[in-house]
């Protein structure tokens, strides 16, 4: 019977042979879903997905960022040229029908007909937003230099923002004396 025992000797050799073949296999594997840390260990990270590579964080700027800021500088001057007519001027304001009695107060002013702006600044805070630095001239003379103000994407164009304009009525001093739709 030494036939017998020795082939009860190879079936149980056989058997630890095998897992301990599967459990040197299986262990980086079952150590890397056991780790309290959440990583590998010292497993090669999985190879990012063109989706992965992608995708971004949410952007602070519009996708051409030269065009918007080329179009801001053109509207802003459009907005402040006192030869542009008040239909011209809606068309680069936030809001521009609704604003149409504040932007109205503006221009009626003396003052208002004087004033131009060169914009020296334009810093986006989102795809659609951005802040301004701008020179307000009047007759030509700096009258407010480094002003702040915003600007809006709306409809496909940046615009000076209504907060700015309401901003510059209330620094005129000749606004209405009650409060102006949109302001």
């Amino acid at each position: 019977m030494v036939l017998g025992s020795d082939l009860g000797r190879r079936s149980t050799g056989r058997g630890t042979a095998l897992a301990a073949a599967l459990l040197l296999f299986l262990a980086p594997a079952l150590a890397a879903c056991s780790d309290d840390e959440g990583g590998g260990g010292d497993a090669t990270p999985p190879t990012p997905t063109a989706e992965q590579t992608t995708s971004a964080p949410a952007a602070t700027a519009p996708a051409d960022a030269g065009a918007a800021e080329q179009e801001i500088k053109q509207n802003w001057q459009k907005f402040f040229n006192p030869e542009t007519s008040l239909e011209d001027k809606q068309t680069v304001l936030e809001n521009g029908e609704q604003m149409a009695p504040v932007l109205q107060a503006f221009s009626g002013d003396e003052r208002g007909g004087q004033v131009g702006a060169q914009v020296t600044e334009v810093a986006f805070t989102s795809p659609t937003e951005a802040d301004v630095t701008y020179t307000l001239t009047l007759k030509g003379a700096t009258a407010l230099p480094d002003a702040a103000g915003t600007a809006v994407e709306q409809d496909g164009t940046w615009k000076v923002s209504a907060k700015t304009l309401c901003a510059l009525v209330q620094l005129s001093g000749h606004g209405p004396a009650s409060p102006v739709p949109g302001c």
